[in-house]
This record gives C-alpha cells, structure tokens and sequence, in this order.
C-alpha cells in the first residue's frame, strides 16, 4: 500500500490537482489515500469508514482520473452512475463532484425525486459524464426505456448499509443487473456490519478491495462530546436555548426524533428569539432545498431536524451538533454528530440526557470506546440525581452449573391440569366368557 501523504503523488491529473489545492486538500483523508491507489488499478473497492472523513472524494478522484484518462470520441450517455439512498445526499455528492471537475469538460447531472419528471428530459438529450441518482427515480426511468446503462463503466454505491435500511436492496441489485457491462463497481458505507451487508455486496462487486479505515486519531479527535443532564423537556428546552446563546456556536443543528417534535420546537425557539429552519421527512423538495440554502448563505444559523438528515447532509461551517432528543442507536448517533467537524474542521457535539435517556448514552460511550463529558450550567443545575446503572454481576461457574440444570429441568414435559383432573381409579377390564 502506497505511504503517499499527497495527492501531488497519486499521480492524478493536473486538473484534478489544481481543483483540489483551489478547495484547500492537499493531504488525502485515510480512507482515501487506501482506496484512490487501489481504485485506480481496476479493482472493485468494499469501503467503509466514519462520516466526515472523505468518502465521497475516495470515489469521485478515482471515478474522474479514469474518464479523464480515457475520454471518448464523441457525446453519449452517463459513464459513470452514482446511487445514493436520499435526494439531499445525490445533490451534496453532485455539488463535490461539480468543485472537482470545474477544469475540465466533464458534465455533472443528478435524477432524484422530489422533481418534475419532465425537468429530467434534458439529462437524456444531452451529452453526461456522470449522472448521480436515487433509486426509485432511476428505475423509473429505466423500466420506460428512457435511461441508457449500457455506457456506464463505473458504478457507485454510496451509503450502501442505508440503502439496504430503507429496503432498497431489490432495486439496488436490478440497478446494477442493468448496467452488467461496467467495468468496476465501488460500494461505502459508513460501516461494514451485519451479515447482510456482505451477502450483499458479494452479489454486486467482483473480488473487491475491502478496506476499512479506521481515521488517524488527528481526525478522530476533531468532534469535542459532550453531555448535559436535563430533568425534564422544560429544563432541557432552557439548556438548549442557554447553549445556542453562546458565542461560540455559530451555526448549528439540532436533531429531534419526530416530526411533532420540530415544529414544537421551532416555536419554542422563536419564543426566544432564535430563528430557526427545519427539516423532515414530509416536507416536499422544493423546501427542503430553501432550507438547506438559508443555513449555506447564512440567513439562518439554526436547522432543526429529523434523522432524515443525520446522513448525507453536508452544510459548511457547522460549529455544533445537538441532540436534543437521543438517537434510537449509537450508530444513528455517529452520523449525527458526523454533521460537525468535516473538510478538516473542528466541532462539538452536545447530547441533552434525561433519565430515561442513561442506558443509551452508556451503550453510545461503549461502542465509540470513549466516555461523553458530563458538563453542568451554574444557574441551570439539575434538579434530579443521576440514574444508576447497575451491572449484572457475572456468575461463578458453579452458579452457572446450577441455573443450567434449573433450565433443563424446566424444560421437561409438564402435564397440564386438564389432563389429570378427574382420573380417578383405572377402570378393571372386563373378562368375556
């Protein structure tokens, strides 16, 4: 594996060069610098590593340097295909993938949902290197024959574990059945777990690279975590609306559960006069778009929101992330929080704890194998002790012994009330002569 601590000495183009010191990216990520060498040499890539860390750039370099190394002779149909499992990450990936070809003469389009089915025409009319999509549009598309797969010699699977979340598995894999003659398939995600995935992943990629990067303890330690106990949604309202207040915190997002939650709480904060956004599943694309821009040109410094966006969203200069309401899992929590700290930045990450929130944010410090740091307001102290967690105590080998042979016991054949009742003596046999 190359030591190469500088795309300078990657060998990319210099287009590609001159894009990427315009942005400031001097120094591959982790994850990139294990997976553009590899792609770059034809193989399929299985990669994952944590959010905020240069996924999108391991695939779009590699994707790009290949096009540019072999341009073609005249217009044609999409060469590279890009699925992602949401419309805010296709137009987050399209907007990296815009800075990075803004030298050369590739074009960039995206077909998601959310849009007018006729706003698409032009894709299909018009000369396109790289066409980033979500599924259900695209196999619309496909299934009337109006989307071309045969040209496409390089496809990208990105946020492949959500995809699969979201039951789009079937799709994914006739997807990939129609652009059977590509040449390499790249598939990332935030993780790598559960079987399902590689069961998965074997039925789309050929011998793939697995890499699994783990970030450099430089880029691990970009997010400070913290956590403050609230006694109530009252209490934890005042913190939040404390904390927001705050010089340091420039422009945040706050992450809710449900959708009842952030209108409450867009009022709450307005009571305040904090002036929000928001976010959610239902709202029509056309919002979601003016509220992702008002947070990009600093209108609104608050964007308030459902999991919808814990993935894919990518808004510059985050300088916080608050749970508000805890993450159902700790997975959920790492791409929260993967919202701050990004491009080489620094962040916080804020979790307003309850009570019945305690057993969850144990479960979160084990699997990231690192403890939140508990901080306290003066003037806004809880009001209520800490839960206890207890730990169970584990067993001697002679308590084990003796709680197996209580379980085998149990287990043997009982004989149910009614199958006894009333029995009553055996009746004698009668002897006939």
């Amino acid at each position: 594996m190359t030591t190469n601590n500088d795309f300078s000495k990657l060998e990319l183009d210099e287009a590609l060069l001159k894009s990427l010191s315009q942005q400031n990216l001097t120094t591959p990520t982790t994850i990139q610098l294990e997976t553009i060498p590899h792609a770059l040499d034809n193989r399929d890539i299985l990669g994952s590593a944590p959010t905020g860390t240069g996924k999108t750039l391991a695939y779009l370099i590699p994707a790009v340097q290949h096009l540019l190394d072999f341009p073609r002779r005249k217009p044609g149909p999409p060469r590279v295909l890009i699925l992602t499992p949401t419309r805010e990450l296709a137009m987050q990936v399209a907007e990296q993938a815009k800075l990075l070809t803004q030298f050369t003469t590739l074009s960039i389009a995206t077909i998601t949902g959310g849009v007018a089915y006729m706003n698409h025409a032009e894709i299909f009319s018009k000369n396109q290197d790289i066409v980033i999509a979500t599924t259900g549009r695209l196999l619309q598309y496909i299934k009337e024959e109006n989307f071309d797969c045969r040209a496409i010699e390089i496809l990208i699977l990105d946020e492949a574990d959500r995809m699969l979340d979201m039951g789009f598995a079937h799709d994914v894999e006739t997807i990939a059945a129609e652009t059977r003659w590509r040449k390499q398939t790249f598939l990332f995600s935030a993780t790598l777990e559960g079987q399902g995935l590689y069961d998965f992943a074997k039925r789309i990629l050929n011998d793939p690279v697995e890499i699994n990067a783990e970030p450099s303890r430089k880029e691990r330690k970009k997010i400070v975590q913290l956590y403050y106990r609230a006694d109530d949604i009252k209490h934890k309202t005042a913190l939040l609306i404390h904390l927001l207040n705050q010089s340091s915190v420039t422009k945040s997002i706050i992450f809710v559960r449900k959708r009842e939650r952030v209108h409450e709480l867009v009022n709450w904060l307005n009571e305040a006069n904090i002036r929000s956004c928001y976010l959610e599943g239902e709202m029509v694309q056309a919002k979601r778009n003016e509220a992702i821009k008002r947070m990009v040109n600093n209108t609104v410094n608050v964007l308030i929101a459902t999991d919808v966006a814990s993935r894919g969203l990518d808004i510059d200069d985050i300088s916080h992330v608050f749970n508000y309401d805890m993450p159902k899992t700790a997975d959920v929590y790492l791409h929260r929080i993967g919202r701050t700290a990004r491009a080489g930045k620094k962040g916080t990450a804020i979790s307003l704890v309850e009570a019945h929130d305690y057993e969850l944010l144990k479960k979160i410090e084990r699997y990231i194998n690192e403890p939140l740091n508990l901080r306290v307001i003066d003037e806004l102290r809880p009001k209520t002790k800490a839960p206890k967690i207890t730990k169970k105590k584990k067993l001697s080998d002679k308590a084990k012994a003796k709680k197996e042979t209580k379980l085998k016991e149990s287990k043997k054949k009982k004989l149910r009330h009614r199958d006894t009742k009333n029995i009553g003596k055996p009746k004698k046999k009668l002897s006939i002569n």
